[in-house]
């Protein structure tokens, strides 16, 4: 046997090293264009509509070991998490691989998180053979039509020929610009079909797709000229900026300048929150101090951001004070977008900044010191307020703050990734998990999409293999993809779940109380599943924590179980409600700081 696998091995190397003239199968030309791209992991479910190419995989995994891994998942939906949650940690594009009709319906979820938060992703869907579209073939559905609007772009293949560059277009247009899903839609058919191979393409022309990586020159002098005048700047970053891989920029930028910084959900961790001039996260749920600099600045630089409704609230309260905005991003549709803004500039944050602070190492004009000083003079009053202060002398009951908080400074400077779910936890870990470097809060930010977490985590553990991940959730969040835990057993990755159970789908809850005179209409979760034992039942570790005395202990006991996936429940305040809250329709500053505001 031995030898027969040796032999396996040698063909299939001798194959690949004269590629240039071999004669494949699609699915063999898919799998090669894949390694060409330097794809490492992909995450799927087969079924007949990709049979084909399963087959490739097996045969290039028994060949080549460590060219590609395929992750069985237990959800299409997962599979496409799973490569989202890589593709956020690493920066590389995540791909998927599903089979058609109920394969692609269920990778919709996937791709459209992925979509609102511009995730480079390529998702492969199988398809029926060709001559049989729209013939409502069984397990047929219209892939091209079902996606479009949740995706970069997508690509139906026509030919076995057309595989290698419709591989590399769609790769480089995932990868580019404002990052994105791309779906190639392969037909059975045409995954079968022999083609002479002849190498995977070293570029791509696309003449209707050139974004804009260079900002105007004029413009970005126009921007400096603003900052460097202004009474009370202040600095906003999105998650544009950790996608471009900007972070360094926009410190040097904050550094020079000493100007005031807050950041979007999607930017967390691109400016220190250790740094005192961070001023917290805006928007919904974020500090009084960002929001009130927010509204009352006289110069704002937005970057990698796009003004959407849970950071500006109200627009026309926002635009009721009179204000310079500065506004770079790569994907010129999001400029004045939502607000009017007075120097636009379309470019890679990167490369924008890098210019701006070229010139500003190059002119001798620095900010006015004196209004600055009296400009957080005004912050540290509003930041004296201690917005996120809560009840953490509570020995009766856990709340959900002191979970967070204390994994934070059990971890912080330590090799560690936290994912979540979407509801109060959620923000939770954003308000008391200070992230200090980029892509290491991984959350669903634009379509809040419950059921992440798990899937996320999987996706950076395998791409991290030696860092901690941990995935901060609820029970009813927990439950939409709890399935992958038998993918974490399988496939021997281990994650520490902290599940901060409060028994109520929390944050719709917390809008019933305030807005539907505590009506709480099927939130609250009963027959909940014995976390514990479900947890053993997939052949992990179990633990039930229910007095805030044995928080730090289980946390601890966790971390120490390197090699085993850890599911906490964690037993808390079913009352407790997210603070600061802006609700819907109200202006940034118009908070309601606790339960004494409701």
């Amino acid at each position: 046997m031995e030898i027969s696998q040796a032999e396996i091995r040698f063909a299939a190397q001798a194959e690949q090293a004269s590629a240039a003239s071999a004669e494949m199968m699609g699915s063999d030309v898919l799998l090669h264009s894949l390694v060409a791209e330097g794809v490492k992991h992909i995450w799927g479910y087969p079924g007949g509509a990709v049979l084909y190419i399963y087959d490739a995989i097996y045969r290039m995994c028994q060949a080549q070991p460590d060219a590609i891994e395929h992750i069985l998942v237990r959800h299409e939906q997962a599979a496409v998490h799973a490569a989202d949650g890589y593709a956020r940690a690493t920066g590389e594009v995540g791909v998927a691989l599903v089979t058609s009709g109920p394969g692609l319906t269920n990778a919709v979820t996937g791709l459209a998180t992925a979509y609102m938060d511009s995730i480079p992703m390529v998702v492969i869907s199988g398809q029926v053979p060709a001559p049989l579209i729209g013939q409502d073939a069984f397990q047929e559905c219209d892939a091209v039509g079902i996606t479009r609007p949740v995706v970069k772009h997508n690509f139906l293949v026509q030919s076995v020929e057309e595989i290698p560059m419709i591989v590399k277009k769609a790769f480089h247009i995932a990868r580019t610009g404002r990052p994105g899903p791309v779906v190639i839609d392969l037909p059975k058919d045409i995954s079968c079909k022999k083609v002479l191979y002849t190498g995977h393409p070293e570029t791509c022309e696309m003449r209707s797709y050139n974004p804009v990586r260079k900002g105007h020159t004029g413009q970005i002098r126009k921007a400096l000229q603003y900052l460097l005048a202004a009474k009370r700047p202040y600095i906003y970053i999105g998650g544009g900026v950790i996608l471009g891989n900007a972070t360094g920029e926009v410190r040097a930028l904050a550094e020079q300048l000493g100007y005031p910084v807050t950041s979007t959900l999607m930017g967390l961790g691109a400016f220190p929150a250790s740094d005192p001039k961070f001023v917290g996260m805006l928007g919904m749920h974020g500090t009084v101090e960002a929001n009130n600099a927010m509204q009352e600045c006289d110069v704002l630089i937005a970057i990698g951001a796009r003004f959407d409704d849970r950071v500006i609230g109200n627009v026309k309260h926002f635009t009721q004070r009179e204000r310079k905005i500065i506004h770079i991003d790569v994907d010129p549709s999001v400029i004045s977008k939502r607000v009017k803004v007075q120097v636009p500039i379309v470019g890679d944050c990167k490369d924008v900044l890098t210019e701006m602070l070229n010139m500003l190492g190059e002119t001798q004009e620095r900010p006015d010191a004196e209004a600055l000083k009296a400009w957080w003079a005004t912050i540290e009053g509003w930041r004296s307020t201690r917005c996120l202060d809560y009840d953490r002398d509570n020995q009766e009951v856990i709340k959900p703050q002191f979970v967070v908080e204390t994994l934070w400074n059990m971890t912080k400077g330590d090799d560690v990734y936290i994912t979540s779910d979407v509801g109060q936890h959620q923000m939770w870990a954003a308000q008391y998990y200070r992230f200090d470097e980029p892509r290491r809060w991984i959350n669903s930010g634009g379509l809040g999409t419950m059921g992440v977490g798990i899937p996320y985590a999987m996706g950076i553990k395998r791409a991290k293999p030696q860092s901690e991940v941990f995935c901060i959730t609820g029970e009813g969040s927990v439950q939409m993809c709890i399935q992958e835990l038998s993918t974490c057993k399988q496939y021997e990755t281990p994650i520490i779940i902290c599940a901060l159970n409060n028994r109520y789908l929390g944050m719709v809850r917390q809008w019933q109380q305030i807005e539907y005179s505590s009506r709480y209409s099927h939130t609250y979760m009963e027959s909940l599943p014995n976390f514990v034992k479900l947890a053993e039942a997939y052949g992990h570790v179990g633990m039930l924590i229910e007095r805030p005395q044995d928080v730090e202990g289980a946390l601890r006991e966790a971390r120490r179980l390197k090699d085993r996936t850890v599911f906490l429940d964690f037993r808390t305040d079913p009352t407790e409600n997210v603070f600061p809250m802006v609700q819907a329709g109200k202006g940034i500053t118009e908070m309601l700081l606790g339960p004494d505001d409701l």
